[in-house]
């Protein structure tokens, strides 16, 4: 293939319409803004969640109540499937080591492990929060467990 036969795939290209050229173009005299009123003015528009003097909606629905958005915890969330992968038979499973070995891609982050996959690895696990299949699994592989945080495991 030369470079002579490249070209746009169909529908890429969109045709350029000049407005504002004379009536002869087909887009002069109001330009496609039709006649008059707010929004044919230069810089006219309305602002975002303008309603024509209606009550807007953001302010016809009711803020009431309590969210506990802002104090929520966000966990890094790792599974028993992937600790089988990247560690070795009696190796210690930490949040740093985990940051290291590319499991988890924030080191400063909480993290809580997972009961998805299985695990035949013996490993001390020393994370902040741990699942109780989690649990179950690593026990089950002859592993021990340490929470790092104050929070007991769900």
């Amino acid at each position: 293939m030369s470079g002579f036969e490249l070209h746009a795939p169909k529908g890429a290209k969109k045709r350029h319409r000049p407005i504002g050229r004379g009536e002869g173009s087909g887009h002069g005299g109001t330009s496609g803004k039709g006649h008059k009123g707010q929004k044919a003015r230069s810089g006219g528009n309305v602002r975002l969640g303008f309603e024509g003097g209606q009550m807007p909606l953001y302010r016809r629905i009711a803020r009431r109540g309590f969210s506990n958005y802002h104090f929520k915890n966000d966990y890094t969330i790792v599974n028993v499937s992937s600790l089988e992968k990247k560690f070795k038979n009696g190796e210690v499973v930490d949040t740093n080591e985990l940051f290291k070995r590319g499991i988890i891609k924030k080191s400063k982050m909480p993290v809580k492990l997972l009961g998805n996959g299985d695990l035949s690895l013996s490993l001390t696990v020393k994370l902040d929060k741990i699942s109780a299949s989690a649990r179950k699994k690593v026990e089950a592989a002859g592993g021990t467990l340490e929470v790092t945080s104050e929070q007991s495991s769900e």
